[in-house]
């Protein structure tokens, strides 16, 4: 039996070392960035992203060294209209949340009130929508394979088929819902990644840390341990096959350059956008929403959570710190409260640390926007470093601080610094103190970190700021463009914006 074993330990210790020797190319700019960020050094945090991200760069947008979302686009209307290919594996319903199909859906309609038109192919499913969202969103379903997975032949023979109706100017794919072979020789495409390998197996070594005392490994983690390097490359191989990578947070674009070893020239940051007309402050609707769930207004604090409430969100270090806090802090089990959206196991479970817990189930989007108006800080206990969460732009641009895992793509793009929220490592010890912090603080210091929050998100995470962003990106590489010119920055008419802006 022990030499059955042995392959295992290699492999998963030669995983480890793999894993090291990636992260030591990119570790020096997170020592940077932490060094930066300590309480005394919020200043030079400021000044260093400014140095980045200068306020008046100018040059080929394809090597801007930061996010596209740092400039200013025209407003006026775009000087060409767009056919674009959109590969997303399935189609959100408008009232319900998903990833990268909600961003799919939040992009492609603010680009079609643009007047861009867009044919999305997709999977035919039961949640497939019954009409499209608006006049220029058109689609086509495939049946799906026999996996229940999008069908690559059958989209990819509806898309040659329109295509040589009349050729598309770009064609975006949201991860690989076009596979890499089929993209292989388009110059014109651009796939946005909220999620790679690289970050995944971060993932999972957390996961594997937060396990209980005598809790075994279980078989499938194992397994997903020993294979996570082999992914990372796979991909690594395959990603060269997109002309072009959009990398949704700041962190997965440096591995995508780093680690991927994928030409600057060809990643492009664009931060995740959220509708700001549905997220936003409104103090009506959040005093509303509270006396429907019974908070009283003599809560000292009211935190939120919301999404599935699975393990690998966090929930177990979530309810240990809880419990633990309120064995321990009489003050703060009687007077926070404590606002629950989603559902899961771990529903049932909160409901067992006392009255102040209300567990809302799943709430559709408009609800959502009014639950975060009710609280004082949301708190996201994720154990997965993947991508930009697009419940953090939501949050943000309520005007609530947000309290999150101290994980690159969430450090490096959304709290940036102490003025907008909090910071915690992915154990009870870290996460109880970081809660301890926010009781200490209160909520007239949540209130200003929340205003900072805002401020951030409306400069940098709406909808309107990404699809201008995504819209200067496909006119700039789009195969049929009669000119160059829109890979420059900033043309005559961003000038304008920029004055307006001063």
């Amino acid at each position: 039996m022990a030499k059955r074993h042995q392959p295992n330990t290699f492999n998963l210790n030669s995983f480890c070392c793999f894993l090291f020797a990636f992260s030591s190319l990119t570790s020096l700019p997170f020592l940077y960035w932490a060094y930066l960020s300590s309480p005394c050094n919020v200043q030079n945090l400021i000044l260093a992203t400014q140095e980045h991200s200068p306020p008046h760069w100018s040059g080929h947008l394809p090597s801007l060294p930061s996010a596209w979302n740092h400039l200013s686009f025209t407003e006026d209307p775009p000087p060409k209209r767009l056919n674009i290919a959109l590969f997303v594996k399935k189609w959100p319903r408008p009232d319900r949340a998903g990833g990268l199909e909600r961003h799919a859906l939040t992009l492609h309609l603010a680009l079609a009130k643009r007047g861009h038109m867009t044919h999305v192919f997709t999977v035919a499913l039961d949640s497939s929508p019954e009409k499209p969202p608006h006049p220029n969103i058109h689609f086509h379903l495939s049946d799906p394979s026999p996996s229940g997975v999008v069908n690559q032949a059958a989209t990819w023979k509806d898309f040659q088929a329109l295509n040589l109706i009349q050729p598309f100017d770009v064609i975006h794919t949201e991860s690989v819902a076009l596979i890499h072979y089929r993209a292989r020789n388009l110059t014109n495409i651009a796939a946005s990644w909220h999620g790679i390998a690289y970050e995944t197996a971060h993932s999972d070594i957390v996961q594997d840390l937060v396990r209980g005392p005598g809790e075994p490994r279980t078989p499938e983690l194992q397994a997903r341990l020993e294979e996570r390097a082999f992914k990372i490359i796979e991909e690594v191989k395959f990603f060269q096959s997109y002309a072009h990578h959009v990398a949704t947070s700041d962190h997965a674009g440096d591995v995508l350059k780093r680690i991927y070893m994928l030409p600057e020239e060809r990643v492009h940051v664009i931060l995740n956008g959220v509708n700001e007309d549905v997220f936003k402050q409104d103090s009506d609707q959040g005093r509303a929403f509270r006396h429907k769930y019974e908070v009283p207004d003599s809560a000292a604090l009211v935190l939120g959570m919301s999404g599935r409430l699975v393990k690998d969100k966090g929930h177990p270090i979530m309810f240990e710190a809880l419990n633990q806090i309120f064995k321990e802090n009489e003050s703060f089990r009687k007077t926070v409260f404590v606002l629950v959206a989603g559902n899961g196991p771990w529903g049932a479970r909160y409901k067992e640390l006392g009255p102040n817990f209300r567990v809302l189930g799943p709430l559709e989007q408009t609800k959502i926007a009014h639950f975060y108006n009710a609280l004082d800080i949301f708190v996201n206990p994720t154990l997965r470093a993947q991508g930009f969460d697009l419940t953090l732009a939501e949050v943000m641009l309520s005007g609530k601080p947000v309290m999150a895992t101290r994980f690159a793509s969430i450090m490096g793009s959304a709290i940036v610094s102490s003025e907008m929220g909090y910071a915690f490592s992915p154990t009870v010890a870290s996460l109880k103190e970081a809660l301890y912090k926010v009781f200490n603080d209160g909520s007239d210091v949540l209130q200003k970190k929340g205003e900072a929050a805002r401020s951030r998100a409306l400069k940098l995470f709406t909808a309107t700021k990404m699809a201008a962003a995504y819209e200067r990106l496909f006119l700039c590489i789009s195969k049929h463009r009669e000119d160059a010119d829109f890979c420059k920055y900033p043309l005559p008419s961003d000038r304008d914006l920029i004055s307006k802006q001063r």
